[in-house]
């Protein structure tokens, strides 16, 4: 087995983990269980990173000088990680735009409760909002 070859039967292996870790992750918020996501493990983070270098070092001409099962291979476990990976990313997506949805809810909520009406002018009106809370767009 030629360099080339070890170095993509490496990069299978790695996504095969890869995918595991998605995998998981994806059953974890599906399950809304996001504290318990396995790809924000330092383990997966350096993994991740190490495909990341890995895949960029691998040319083109060497996949295709590849044996034909290890190139099917190769491709068939880099679809699988593209597809978990845009999965995972759009579950947490939406994730986030719920949490963030019900933050500003609530905060409008109890801002309304707070705020005294105001009666003495031609129509009642409550005043604006103070914008006192924080939102952290990051997830």
């Amino acid at each position: 087995m030629s360099g080339e070859d070890q170095r993509i039967e490496r990069l299978i292996s790695m996504a095969q983990r890869l995918i595991e870790a998605l995998e998981s992750d994806i059953a974890a918020l599906k399950a809304g269980k996001a504290r318990s996501l396995r790809t924000i493990e330092p383990e997966i983070l350096k993994l991740s990173a190490l495909y990341s270098r890995e895949a960029a070092g691998l040319s083109t001409d060497a996949a295709k000088r590849a044996p034909a099962e290890l190139r099917k291979r190769l491709f068939e476990a880099t679809a699988k990680f593209r597809d978990l990976l845009g999965a995972q990313t759009r579950l947490i997506t939406r994730l986030r735009g719920a949490s963030e949805g019900m933050i500003r809810a609530v905060a409008e909520e109890v801002e309304r409760r707070r705020a005294p009406l105001r009666t003495y002018g031609a129509i009642a009106q409550r005043p604006r909002a103070s914008g006192a809370m924080l939102f952290n767009s990051v997830v």
